[in-house]
C-alpha cells in the first residue's frame, strides 16, 4: 500500500451525508489503521455543523499533505454557500457530487488515496448535473475503463450480489443470460477471494421464479438461462449450487451456509439485505481496479438538515473499505 488515507465523498450537498460524515468524524477521529479525508465542500459542512449543533473543526487538506488528527480534513471541490436548501437537490448540487466522484476516481490513481467511501446521491440531481449515469455504480465503472463490474451488498450476515440492477422489474426476463449469470458468479467469486479474504467461496444462486420455476409450472428462465449459467461458471472454475427458491435461499446465508447469493434482479437481494441490514448494510463494487465501499442507503432529503441521520452504515463502509484494501494488498504479494 502506498497510502493509509481512505477519501470520503460529500455525496449530495443538500442530503444526509455532510451530517453522517461530520457524526462519524466525531467518533472516529483517525487513530484507526486508515486516515479519513472528506472530499466535498468545507462551507456546506461548516454550515451543517453550526445548524445541528455538531463539533469538528474544518481545515483544508490538499493532496500528498498529511492528515491532521482531532480535525476534519476537507479537500475543497466546491463552494455552494449558504443559498442550497435541505433535501432541495439542483443541477448545481448534482454537478457538485459529480466532481466528487471524479475526484475521489483520480486521486486513487494518482497514489494519494488507498481507495474511496461513498456518501448518498440523487440519480435525477446528478443526470441534470451533466452525468448521464443510473447511479454510482455505472458512473464509478465508466471512470475506471468500464469492463465487468457488479453491485455487492454485504453484511456481517449476508452478502448479496445483483445480475440485473436498476432496470425496470418487466425487463428483467429479457435481460437474464447464461453468460451474464456465469459472469457474475465469477466475479462475486474472486471478490470473496480476494477481497473478503475467503479461500473457497461458497455461492448459492436465487432462482428468478417462485419454487425455482416448478419444473417449468412458473416458468422456464431457471431451466433455460440460470442452470447453463451456472455450468458454465463452474467450466470456469468457480462453483455455485442452485438455483434456489427466493423464498428459502437467504435465510439459509444467513444462518451461515453461504458466503454470497447471486441474485437476478434488484429488489430481489435488496428486500432480504435491508431487513437485516438496514443500519449497517455496505455497498460494495465489485470488478474494479479500484476500492470503493459505500453507504447503503438513499440521501434522506425527508430528514436532511433535522439532525437525526445516523452514521452506522457509514461507519460500516469505513471500516470495509479498509479490510478490502488489506486484502488486496496481501493478495498481490502473496500472488
Amino acid at each position: 500500500m502506498t497510502t493509509n488515507i481512505l477519501g470520503i465523498t460529500m455525496g449530495c450537498p443538500v442530503g444526509i451525508g455532510p451530517e453522517i460524515i461530520l457524526r462519524f468524524l466525531a467518533e472516529d477521529r483517525g487513530e484507526g489503521d486508515f486516515l479519513p479525508v472528506v472530499l466535498g465542500d468545507p462551507g456546506v459542512l461548516a454550515r451543517c455543523r453550526d445548524e445541528l449543533g455538531l463539533s469538528g473543526e474544518i481545515v483544508s487538506w490538499q493532496a500528498g499533505d498529511p492528515v491532521r488528527p482531532n480535525v476534519v480534513n476537507v479537500l475543497p471541490l466546491s463552494n455552494l454557500g449558504s443559498q442550497l436548501a435541505w433535501g432541495k437537490p439542483d443541477a448545481t448540487t448534482g454537478r457538485a457530487m459529480g466532481g466528487y466522484i471524479e475526484s475521489g476516481v483520480r486521486l486513487i490513481r494518482q497514489g494519494f488515496l488507498a481507495g474511496m467511501v461513498t456518501c448518498p446521491i440523487t440519480k435525477t440531481a446528478l443526470n441534470l448535473g451533466g452525468y448521464p449515469y443510473p447511479g454510482h455504480t455505472e458512473m464509478l465503472a465508466d471512470l475506471c475503463g468500464g469492463g465487468d463490474f457488479a453491485m455487492m451488498l454485504a453484511g456481517g450476515r449476508l452478502r448479496v450480489t445483483l445480475v440485473t440492477i436498476h432496470v425496470g422489474l418487466a425487463q428483467v426476463p429479457s435481460l437474464l443470460t447464461a453468460a451474464k449469470v456465469a459472469r457474475l458468479i465469477e466475479i462475486t467469486g474472486q471478490a470473496l477471494h480476494r477481497d473478503f479474504g475467503i479461500a473457497t467461496p461458497r455461492l448459492a444462486v436465487a432462482a428468478l421464479n417462485p419454487h425455482a420455476g416448478e419444473a417449468g409450472m412458473f416458468g422456464d428462465e431457471e431451466e433455460r438461462v440460470i442452470v447453463p449459467g451456472i455450468a458454465l461458471a463452474a467450466a470456469r472454475g468457480w462453483s455455485a449450487a442452485g438455483p434456489f427458491p427466493p423464498d428459502t435461499v437467504f435465510h439459509q446465508a444467513a444462518a451461515g451456509k453461504f458466503d454470497a447469493v447471486v441474485c437476478m434482479y434488484h429488489d430481489q437481494g435488496l428486500i432480504p439485505f435491508k431487513l437485516l441490514h438496514f443500519a449497517d448494510g455496505v455497498n460494495v463494487t465489485l470488478g474494479l481496479p479500484i476500492v470503493r465501499t459505500s453507504v447503503d442507503h438513499g440521501t434522506a432529503y425527508d430528514i436532511a438538515g433535522r439532525g437525526v441521520a445516523s452514521p452506522s452504515s457509514l461507519a460500516a463502509a469505513f471500516e470495509l473499505a479498509g479490510e478490502i484494501v488489506i486484502n488486496r494488498h496481501q493478495a498481490a504479494t502473496v500472488g
